[in-house]
């Protein structure tokens, strides 16, 4: 996925150089980066239980949201329900009245005409008995079908109006369980706002000791100054802007690694201790107070500054005299900007990152020096070129 420059520069700057103009204040090499330390896994911890926790939250609110537009789904197709039940209700009533005034008329007719011209007809011997007798019971007869066909009509809008009964019933029921899933809604809603602004809360702490903890000579960074310094070296040295970022935003991992502790525990080594003790007493920094990147599960610590040099690399002809004949920084110093990008940005060309080509191999040498072809090195290699391509938005 592709991300923005303002979300990039926005992780790149809390993470690796701390807080923006209204947080930018120097932070000295000897605070006690244990205690940092501990505080940020604290941290950790209680952001990933809270992260679980908007996760479930979120789910729960997915489902209830569900449940509460099939509710309303049940609450119109009942609605429907009952209105075409009204209309057909409405048609029976209307086709009982109808049959009522054709029995009605009929019967009168019957009763009043019919019976009347019937006796006339047998005082006068036009008809038989047993022909007006007929005709007499088949007038009885329609009315008995009239008569029936009322009653059926009747039942039929009976048996209506009692699912008509039910239906509603079933709608008030519906509606009483919209009003409790919505309440449901509402309250998780409110759940997940509380636990994203405790999430923002964790992360803003967390991004404020980390930015603590990666700041060494009493001075903190702008994005600025970033971009400031990478344009410098890139124009240097011809390795891309945006691979030379991918790599700072690699290296100091969000802030974590870049000065996390002392060159004892880092596990450095004898040799890389005392050229440290060395780099130290030419810049007039107390070794015992100036922090190095803490030992990986997989390798030593002792990193330096934010391009991350061990010692020994740093000394190296190829670096430190370079940069300082290139900067006029006399000696080259690990821990400044200018200094830590540009040593970065040669080394990377002297691996052949000067070329698109060739920036994959620059960056696993950057990370593991030799053996190019161990997992973490193709890995993190893996990491920066795709990193890289977030910045392009930028530059």
């Amino acid at each position: 996925m592709k991300l923005s420059f303002r979300k990039i520069a926005l992780i790149f700057l809390i993470g690796l150089f701390g807080f923006f103009n209204f947080l930018n204040f120097p932070v000295k090499a000897a605070d006690d980066s244990d205690e940092i330390k501990e505080k940020i896994e604290k941290y950790e911890d209680k952001l990933e239980d809270v992260t679980k926790e908007l996760q479930q939250s979120q789910g729960l609110l997915q489902k209830t949201t569900r449940e509460v537009m099939t509710t309303r789904s049940l609450i119109e197709k009942t609605s429907s329900e009952i209105t075409r039940k009204e209309a057909e209700v409405k048609n029976l009533n209307n086709r009982i009245e109808l049959n009522r005034k054709i029995l009605s008329e009929y019967v009168r007719q019957v009763y009043y005409n019919d019976e009347e011209s019937l006796l006339v007809r047998l005082a006068l011997g036009e008809d038989s008995l047993g022909g007006i007798l007929g005709n007499l019971n088949q007038s009885l007869g329609i009315k008995d079908r009239i008569l029936n066909l009322l009653e059926e009509t009747k039942k039929s809008k009976e048996e209506l109006e009692k699912v008509k009964t039910e239906l509603t019933g079933k709608k008030e029921e519906h509606e009483e369980l919209l009003v409790i899933k919505k309440n449901e809604q509402a309250e998780i809603q409110q759940d997940v706002r509380e636990t994203q602004i405790t999430l923002a809360e964790i992360q803003q702490k967390m991004s404020k000791l980390r930015s603590t903890l990666s700041a060494f000579l009493g001075k903190s960074f702008t994005i600025d100054d970033v971009v400031k310094e990478v344009t410098y070296a890139s124009g240097k040295t011809g390795v891309r802007k945006e691979f030379l970022f991918a790599v700072l935003d690699k290296e100091t991992d969000l802030g974590r690694f870049t000065g996390g502790c002392t060159y004892k525990n880092s596990k450095m080594g004898a040799t890389n201790e005392k050229i440290f003790k060395g780099i130290c007493d030419d810049l007039g920094y107390d070794y015992k107070k100036m922090k190095v990147s803490c030992p990986l599960s997989y390798g030593i610590g002792g990193a330096m500054g934010v391009a991350q040099f061990m010692p020994s690399t740093w000394i190296n002809p190829k670096y430190a005299p370079r940069i300082a004949a290139i900067t006029g920084n006399k000696p080259a110093n690990p821990w400044s900007l200018k200094d830590g990008i540009l040593g970065m940005a040669l080394y990377s060309k002297d691996k052949g990152g000067d070329k698109k080509s060739g920036e994959h191999t620059a960056a696993a040498a950057y990370h593991c020096g030799s053996n190019l072809s161990r997992t973490v090195c193709q890995n993190y290699a893996n990491s920066v070129i795709s990193w890289s391509k977030g910045y392009d938005d930028y530059f």
